[in-house]
């Protein structure tokens, strides 16, 4: 059996949130879904879900499943993070939370935005909701925290 050099990491570059956005929609599970990064501010970060019947829960009812937002909630939470932190730093989740206030609109892509609201030594506090056209009428929020691996600096 080979043996495996044990992981280190090392800082990249700065972290370009419209271009890390840009692979969010080419690349992975952001991909499959059809992500399509959306915007950012200084420590925040927005994407978008678009309407598709085959992510559509049960019942055919139009209504976006759970587990796509889910999906978007955790992409832009993490994106989030890296994007206040200035750069991509390897992270885990230790708790996402998401309350659901109401069902999609049948037919409506979903966007979410998530703020890295706090960095404290490995750990990470990022609150996000998600929307279908109006952010004063979200469908749910989300509170996650996040532990940084390796240097945290």
């Amino acid at each position: 059996m080979a043996e495996h050099e044990p992981f280190t990491w090392r800082k990249q570059g700065p972290f370009d949130p419209a271009v890390a956005g840009e692979l969010l929609s080419k690349l992975g599970h952001g991909g499959f879904l059809g992500m399509r990064y959306g915007d950012h501010g200084p420590d925040w970060f927005e994407a978008e879900l678009p309407w598709r019947e085959d992510l559509v829960g049960a019942g055919n009812n139009g209504v976006l499943a759970s587990g796509p937002i889910i999906s978007l909630f955790d992409n832009c939470t993490s994106m989030a993070i890296w994007t206040r932190r200035g750069c991509f730093v390897p992270h885990v989740t230790l708790d996402l939370r998401i309350d659901y206030v109401r069902a999609a609109v049948p037919g409506r892509s979903v966007i979410a935005r998530a703020e890295c609201y706090q960095l404290r030594g490995d750990l990470a506090f990022v609150r996000a909701l998600a929307h279908d056209g109006d952010m004063a009428d979200p469908l749910a929020h989300a509170a996650a925290i996040f532990m940084v691996l390796g240097d945290s600096e």
